[in-house]
């Protein structure tokens, strides 16, 4: 099973659209989750074009509007991989994280808010962040495609933008 992971997209309040090589690189995958902060209903729809897609709540789309659950949890293949923005501070606390995965019950936790892409592993429990395909921090433009086995799943930081690095805000 092939799932794209993607966040922060920020549409229209600090970006335009999505990069086209989000919809290349998304082309074949099963599902589509989006970790929060989309600020329009339109990048749902977008994506939705090319696989079921599944958003949560970010903390700027409550000031856009969009109605959206906090977190969600996803049993594939064996696997339980919760999906929740990851609001914590400072952005990208391991620690904070863990305990959100904790507090959920799962195996894998699927995080956004730190523009920022990361693969990491706290006490057997996978964080995994995608970054920003339009407004990244301190990075290049990125999305994350998961491969789920029965097994194992393996998660691969792809970059969708130019290799500039552009600060957020």
């Amino acid at each position: 099973m092939l799932i794209g992971v993607i966040s922060d997209t920020h549409i229209p309040d600090r970006a335009k659209s999505l990069p086209k090589k989000v919809f290349k690189v998304f082309s074949d995958v099963d599902m589509i989750l989006h970790c929060g902060d989309l600020t329009e209903v339109r990048v749902k729809e977008e994506l939705e074009s090319l696989a079921p897609t599944y958003c949560v709540q970010g903390n700027m789309d409550r000031y856009y509007g969009l109605k959206l659950p906090k977190s969600k949890i996803f049993k594939l293949k064996g696997f339980k991989i919760g999906l929740n923005h990851g609001e914590v501070y400072p952005r990208g606390d391991t620690q904070q994280l863990k305990y959100i995965a904790l507090e959920m019950g799962v195996d894998i936790l699927l995080s956004g808010h730190t523009h920022h892409p990361f693969i990491e592993e706290v006490d057997n429990i996978k964080l995994l962040n995608p970054g920003s395909p339009t407004v990244p921090r301190f990075s290049v433009p990125t999305v994350m495609l998961l491969n789920i086995s029965e097994k194992d799943i393996e998660a691969e930081i792809i970059k969708v933008g130019s290799s500039r690095c552009i600060p957020g805000k």
